[in-house]
């Protein structure tokens, strides 16, 4: 790429703000040794490892990049044979072990959904033996440990004890010295590794030994007295053993890695590689930022949504994003308006984003960002002047543009600020002109920017130019940096100096200089940016309408699975009840058949029969007798309405089983109904004759309808006095649900005065309760504060 255009689009600027992201210094540098390539083959599999590395810390793992030590010089020194590795290398090296297993671990255990990251991780090495055994020789400030040997172990016992003694008899024999030759306050210490003690100049002789130092006045020598040379060389042979007995440790150990230089050098470049996708990935997240689609280089397709200058983006919180879309064709923009209007800063963004996308790195962009890859990318931007090399604006200008010609082609990207300016504005905005149709008709896709107004009507002479605009607040002459496509811009210069101030009259005359022309095209700006704020307006109105309207839209279909779940749920009881009801039934018949066998004569039997029957139409009763107020005394109907009188063989339908059956007899205001294997004795009211067309005799058993009336056991109240709370979550639902589906208006929830634990329960429970209306404590006449009233929805 172009160093100069790398350079003042502040490429290495915007590396930095993603290295800060890492977590090591060796990943940190990874990131800025990045740089942008033009190799889809690099581009698309750097962008998928960063997906991957955002979901996977997006995900319950909790894993993030571990320590990365820097042990180059320590793996350098492994290669060598017969080189020793210090102990704070070793130490580093067992670190990288660490780090190594444990990202080994937690990346494969993803690995079906972190193919580019499981890739990355099979480079890492796991040594346990290794690593422990470094660990168990160094300790964390990269000592040898006095455990790594008996040896050690021995020597630096006799060192400690060595060490206490001798300064045990310094110390006797500095307090034995004459007053007068004592240092007050001295104590012993240690000269040129040896162990001394203070003394007056004057007591010199007397005490006798070496002399190691003085002090900076002269009056203190410091002496080794002779009773403690020999305690003192005798320290020293200790010691040198025990540098010698540490070296031959971190030599054995050393060799014992050195096999394995290869592998921790692959898990050093495995672990920066992941760190810099961490760090990449942590970009992408703070900056919420989605990898765009890359397309091949020269296609004429170029889109941004919500697209930010990555630099500007990290340095302030309110930054307006932009969104571009070039179609087929459009292959240089050409930007107009006001200063400070932010049509540098827009240059910069788009150079930016497309350098940073083909580095790797997912930019501060939108979903929906399709980006042609750039072979390379040029960039005239700033004010180049320089004293020492005589260039002058314009001069800088013309040299980056002579560059560009050289170099640009149908593959490249252009951004040049001001294009035409620092010179006679006629000769500018012809040189302009005649560089943007050659780059134009280069099929280059060019940005460009410029106060020129004769350059704003290329776009209706040239193909391929297309207008742009920052809008621009005309009433209160502040930028809104919102990108317009299509629209030139205006300059405002006669408005904003007519806001600071200037003589009205002088700026009456300069419009009145100005061409009828330049007048007339920028009133016609003037009502297309008024036409076009209205239109934002209503496209901003729109949405939020729309956004309103798919709430709504969502809270609706919300509801309605709740509905639906409900009344799965409600079906779900009913076939419980229904369920319950059958096997209830087969007990009792059961039980009548049992009394019926156990009749030895035809006395018993006969009385044994009639016990059956009773039994069978007490529990038929019993099962009537729960229906609801509106079906009992329900009179027999026909289709018709008019009431039929129960004749044997006619067909009914047994109102409190659910089930169908035929008259066998009619007696006493009462039916005996054949139902199946079973004999009923049932009261009219609980028997509704079918229709002429189902009257046909079936000599087969017609099997039940498969659910039996919820209301057939609700129930105009329930009594939970003595209950738990979790007994009254189940108990009361289903009397609630029993009670909703047979249709009661009302409900009555009896649970005693007591401590009011129980009601307050109960009535919380209410509140959460949708098809509750209303919830009321119950009148005097209803039991008072001890009952809960309820009406449903």
């Amino acid at each position: 790429m172009n160093p100069h255009a790398l350079n003042v689009l502040e490429y290495r600027e915007a590396l930095d703000l993603v290295a800060r992201f890492a977590s090591s210094g060796l990943g940190a540098d990874a990131v800025r040794a990045l740089s942008p390539s033009a190799d889809l083959g690099f581009i698309h599999p750097e962008l998928a490892r960063v997906d991957e590395m955002r979901a996977f810390l997006r995900g319950d793992s909790g894993w993030s990049v571990p320590a990365i030590p820097d042990v180059r010089e320590g793996l350098r020194k492994l290669r060598v044979e017969g080189s020793v590795v210090d102990g704070p290398q070793l130490r580093d090296v067992g670190v990288l072990l660490a780090s190594s297993r444990t990202t080994r671990r937690a990346v494969m255990q993803s690995a079906g959904t972190l193919p580019y990251l499981s890739l990355i991780a099979g480079g890492l090495v796991e040594r346990e033996k290794d690593e422990a055994e470094i660990v168990r020789t160094v300790d964390d400030a990269g000592l040898v440990r006095d455990e790594a040997s008996p040896a050690l172990y021995r020597l630096r016992r006799e060192i400690k004890g060595a060490r206490n003694r001798l300064v045990e008899r310094l110390a006797s024999f500095m307090a034995s010295l004459p007053s007068h030759h004592q240092v007050p306050d001295a104590s012993v210490t240690v000269r040129e590794g040896r162990y001394v003690i203070p003394v007056r100049r004057e007591g010199r002789g007397e005490v006798g030994g070496i002399v190691h130092d003085e002090s900076a006045t002269g009056a203190t020598l410091f002496v080794e007295p002779p009773a403690a040379v020999e305690m003192m060389n005798r320290l020293r042979t200790l010691e040198a053993e025990e540098a010698r007995e540490v070296t031959r440790i971190l030599r054995e150990l050393t060799a014992r890695l050195r096999p394995l230089q290869p592998e921790l050098l692959a898990s050093l470049d495995a672990l920066v590689a992941l760190d810099s996708l961490f760090a990449r990935a942590r970009y992408a997240l703070r900056t919420d930022g989605r990898a765009p689609a890359m397309l091949e280089a020269g296609t004429e397709e170029y889109v941004v949504t919500r697209g930010y200058h990555p630099i500007l983006q990290a340095r302030s919180q309110e930054v307006v994003p932009f969104d571009l879309a070039m179609d087929r064709g459009e292959r240089t923009l050409l930007i107009s308006g006001p200063n400070t209007g932010g049509k540098t800063v827009l240059l910069k963004a788009i150079g930016l984003i497309s350098l940073l996308a083909q580095s790797g790195i997912v930019p501060p962009v939108g979903p929906g960002t399709r980006l042609p890859v750039f072979r390379d990318v040029y960039a005239d931007v700033g004010d180049e002047q320089s004293i020492e090399a005589s260039l002058s604006t314009f001069s800088a200008h013309l040299k980056n543009l002579r560059e560009v010609l050289d170099g640009a082609d149908w593959q490249a990207l252009v951004l040049t600020d001001e294009i035409g300016s620092g010179t006679d504005p006629q000769e500018g905005a012809a040189l302009a002109r005649a560089v943007l149709v050659e780059l134009t008709r280069r099929s280059c896709f060019t940005v460009a920017t410029t106060h020129l107004g004769q350059l704003k009507l290329l776009a209706t002479e040239e193909r391929g130019i297309i207008n742009a605009s920052l809008q621009f607040d005309a009433e209160r002459l502040q930028p809104t940096y919102r990108l317009l496509k299509g629209i030139p811009g205006r300059s405002y210069g006669l408005a904003i100096a007519r806001r600071l101030g200037l003589e009205p009259r002088l700026l009456e005359e300069a419009e009145a200089t100005l061409p009828a022309g330049e007048r007339d095209i920028a009133k016609l700006l003037l009502e297309l940016e008024a036409k076009e704020q209205r239109f934002a307006d209503q496209t901003d109105e729109l949405a939020r309408q729309l956004a309103k309207t798919q709430a709504l839209r969502e809270t609706l279909e919300r509801r309605e699975r709740e509905l639906k779940e409900r009344e799965k749920d409600a079906e779900r009881r009913a076939r419980q009840q229904a369920r319950d009801l059958l096997l209830q039934s087969r007990a009792e018949v059961e039980a009548a058949i049992r009394d019926v066998r156990g009749a030895a004569d035809a006395d018993k039997l006969e009385e044994a029969a009639r016990a059956a029957r009773r039994r069978v139409e007490e529990a038929a009763t019993r099962q009537r007798e729960k229906q609801p107020a509106e079906r009992t005394g329900r009179p027999a109907k026909g289709r018709g309405g008019a009431r039929l009188e129960l004749e044997p063989g006619l067909r009914v339908r047994i109102e409190s089983l659910g089930r169908t059956g035929t008259v066998v007899d009619v007696r006493d205001g009462k039916a005996m109904v054949e139902a199946g294997a079973m004999r009923l004795l049932l009261p009219r009211e609980d028997l509704t004759p079918l229709s002429p067309g189902d009257q046909q005799s079936d000599p087969r058993p017609r099997p039940s309808a498969g659910y039996v009336n919820a209301g057939s056991d609700a129930r105009p109240e329930v009594d939970l006095r003595g209950m738990r709370p979790d007994e009254v979550d189940v108990f009361l639902g289903r009397a609630l649900d029993s009670a909703i589906m047979a249709g009661l208006p009302s409900f009555r929830i009896i649970h005693g005065k007591g401590t009011g634990a129980l009601r307050a329960h109960v009535r919380k429970l209410l509140e959460n309760d949708r098809r509750v209306s209303v919830q009321r404590p119950g009148e005097l006449f209803e039991g008072g504060t001890g009952v809960t009233v309820v009406e449903f929805a």
